[in-house]
């Protein structure tokens, strides 16, 4: 018998500015964990189906995770006009709700690629419904995250050696301020955008979530 095939939706979240566009992918096993995936800047062509966010979602597939991708305002088919990452911290949360409420008992993990990080740690740093943190490429050169100074939930990034926008030594210092449950994950060679690397992308998150659950989800 054929295993069943995962099950892919196309979902109309109704946001603060207009309905945002999102894809839920559900996996044909048991669920293990939900993810909630951010993009990176929209105003550089940054949508949820961004190489990065593609790859990060495949890996979160092959951990039996349910994956919500949502196009931030103005991207896409997603209503209303780009906000400066202050309108985008609310699109977040209204995808985090429509996420919680398809897969209720589901540990949520929230990640962000770029731009996505920045505005989904905002977000979602102090919110009890995510369970833990994830950031790829996080751009410390538009601002630091002092808020995620001593937080009380897993943390990981992943940085490419050669980000642009996020200089490991600066990276470096904000998972020491972070805290206890902070852990980088280095990418060698790999820049911003990840050119060349999605492979090692894709393969080290996998790994980061096999080896050391990041929602209290069994290996």
């Amino acid at each position: 018998m054929t295993p069943p095939a995962p099950r892919i939706e196309s979902l109309s979240i109704q946001g603060p500015a207009g309905v945002l566009e999102g894809i839920l992918k559900l996996p044909s096993s048991e669920i293990l964990g939900a993810a909630l995936l951010c993009h990176p800047h929209p105003l550089y062509q940054g949508s949820m189906h961004s190489p990065v966010i593609f790859r990060a979602a495949r890996a979160f597939h092959s951990r039996s995770y349910a994956t919500l991708r949502f196009n931030f305002r103005g991207v896409g088919r997603s209503a209303g006009r780009h906000d400066g990452g202050r309108g985008e911290r609310d699109d977040v949360l209204a995808a985090l709700q429509a996420l919680v409420e398809k897969v209720p008992q589901a540990p949520v993990t929230l990640l962000g690629y770029s731009f996505g990080s920045r505005v989904g740690f905002e977000a979602g740093a102090r919110d009890g419904r995510v369970a833990s943190l994830i950031g790829i490429g996080v751009p410390l050169a538009l601002g630091p995250m002092g808020f995620l100074r001593g937080i009380e939930k897993p943390l990981l990034v992943i940085q490419g050696d050669q980000d642009e926008f996020g200089a490991l030594p600066v990276v470096e210092r904000l998972i020491q301020q972070a805290g206890p449950l902070a852990r980088l994950m280095v990418i060698p060679g790999a820049d911003h955008y990840f050119n060349g690397k999605l492979d090692q992308l894709e393969e080290s998150l996998a790994t980061a979530l096999r080896e050391r659950p990041l929602s209290g989800t069994p290996a």
